[in-house]
C-alpha cells in the first residue's frame, strides 16, 4: 500500500458533474477519489482528534469537529442552527450576533429533494448544489426563497408536517432510489398548506417568504460501480482502520465491498490515507 497522504480529515469535496466528482480533503491537499473507484483504500485513525476552531486536542468530537468548549460556546454550534425556528435572536441572547448577521440574516432556500424519497429542507443560497449532494440525492429543486434562517425553518415546519425532512442513511446505500415528480408534489404541498404559508406571508411580508415556480429539478448522478450487499458501517472509535475496494461514493459517504464510511463525521479525526493505486492526482489548495 502506497500513503498518499496524512493529517485531519475533512468532508469530502464534491463538484456537480456527470457523476458528481469527488476530492478527499487532508490538510493542505485534496486527493481526486473517483479515479480511485475500483481500487484498494485503507484509512487509518492515527488516534489524535484536534478541534476544527482551535486545534485544540480533544478526546471526542461533538457537532463533528469541535471540542467541548467551542461546541458549548459557538454560534455555528448552537441548538438553532438544527432547528432554525428556535433562533433566539431577537431575544438578545444569540451567541454571537455578528456571526449571525453573516450566516443567519441571509436569504436562504426551502427545497425538496429525492434521497431516499421527498424530504424538505433548507440551506443557504451559496450552500445549493452542494448540499444537495452532501445529503446523495439524485433529484432537488427549490422551493421558496426567504429572508432569515429563521423564516426558513417556520416554512419547513409547515411543509414538514406533510413530507419529511430526515434522510434514511441505510436506504440511501442499499441501491437506486426511483426518482419522484418532485413539480407535482410541490404544487400538492402549496394547496395543502396554503393556509399557514399565507399566515408566515402575512406576519413577515411577501417579500421576505417568496415561493419558486420557474426552476427545473436537478438530476444527480454519483460515481457507483455497485451497492454493498450489505450495511455494515465502520467505527474508527472502536476499530482504527477502514479497508476494503472502492466501490462508490455517495453523499459523504464511501462505499467499499467491506462496509460504508460517513467521512463528515469523522472531521477533525488524525487519519493516514493508503491505496495501491500509484496514480493518484493531488492538488493543493
Amino acid at each position: 500500500m502506497m500513503e498518499i497522504g496524512r493529517g485531519a480529515i475533512s468532508k469530502m469535496q464534491i463538484a456537480l458533474d456527470e457523476p458528481a466528482q469527488y476530492s478527499l480533503r487532508l490538510e493542505g491537499e485534496q486527493h481526486a477519489l473517483n479515479p480511485l473507484i475500483g481500487q484498494q483504500i485503507r484509512l487509518e485513525f492515527l488516534g489524535a482528534i484536534h478541534c476544527t476552531h482551535c486545534q485544540r486536542p480533544t478526546k471526542k468530537s461533538f457537532a463533528q469537529g469541535y471540542c467541548w468548549p467551542c461546541f458549548s460556546k459557538l454560534p455555528q454550534c448552537d441548538t438553532c442552527m438544527m432547528s432554525p425556528e428556535k433562533c433566539h435572536y431577537d431575544a438578545g441572547t444569540c451567541r454571537d450576533p455578528e456571526w449571525a448577521q453573516d450566516f443567519c440574516m441571509t436569504d436562504h432556500f426551502v427545497y425538496l429533494a429525492n434521497s431516499t424519497g421527498v424530504k424538505v429542507g433548507i440551506t443557504r443560497g451559496t450552500q445549493l448544489p452542494t448540499r444537495w449532494l452532501d445529503q446523495g440525492a439524485i433529484q432537488a429543486v427549490p422551493i421558496f426563497r426567504v429572508a432569515t434562517r429563521q423564516q426558513s425553518g417556520f416554512v419547513e415546519d409547515v411543509l414538514r408536517s406533510q413530507v419529511a425532512d430526515r434522510t434514511n442513511w441505510r436506504t440511501l446505500l442499499k441501491g437506486d432510489v426511483e426518482p419522484i415528480d418532485l413539480i407535482a408534489i410541490r404544487e400538492q404541498l402549496m394547496d395543502s398548506c396554503e393556509q399557514p404559508l399565507l399566515e408566515l406571508q402575512q406576519r413577515f411580508g411577501l417579500q421576505a417568504i417568496q415561493p419558486i415556480n420557474d426552476v427545473d429539478v436537478l438530476d444527480i448522478a454519483y460515481p457507483v460501480q455497485a451497492y454493498p450487499t450489505k450495511i455494515k458501517s465502520f467505527n474508527l472509535d472502536k476499530d482504527p482502520v477502514a479497508e476494503g475496494t472502492l466501490i462508490g461514493i455517495k453523499g459523504q459517504y464511501l462505499l467499499f465491498d467491506t462496509g460504508v464510511i460517513n467521512i463528515r463525521k469523522y472531521t477533525s479525526y488524525q487519519l493516514a490515507v493508503s491505496t495501491r493505486n500509484s496514480a493518484v492526482l493531488v492538488v493543493t489548495f
